[in-house]
């Protein structure tokens, strides 16, 4: 299992990173390595606004289907339509080119309240 050390993580498994006033957002290495290969995302449109904690979308394998959960409040920006055609992206890179949403976060401070890297994996390793 590798983490992103520039992420943090919530304990759904979901990642998110900052890229200038955005979060970017997607799954860890564990999640994607526990569903299998994905066959299917689910993702909601630009514009599109969530509470941290809310379900975004959903990403579905040869195992099973699971929700995806917001990290941070805050409006969707951009969607990483290329998924729609190319699941398997984000099996193959899940912390480069197989993000899920771009977020502009309500309050970027929230950002800061994530799990480091560290006290993620302490998490992930449990459940392995």
């Amino acid at each position: 299992m590798t983490v992103d050390r520039n992420a943090r993580y919530v304990k759904t498994h979901e990642w998110a990173r900052k890229e200038g006033s955005l979060v970017v957002v997607g799954i860890s290495d564990h999640a994607q390595q526990s569903l299998g290969d994905i066959v299917f995302v689910d993702l909601p449109k630009p514009g599109a606004a969530f509470k941290a904690g809310a379900v975004f979308g959903a990403v579905e394998s040869v195992k099973a289907a699971s929700d995806l959960y917001l990290p941070v409040s805050g409006k969707i920006g951009e969607v990483n339509e290329a998924l729609a055609s190319s699941p398997e992206t984000v099996n193959r890179d899940c912390y480069g080119e197989g993000w899920f949403v771009k977020v502009e976060p309500d309050n970027p401070a929230d950002f800061d309240g994530l799990l480091s890297p560290a006290e993620y994996e302490a998490i992930a390793v449990l459940e392995e």
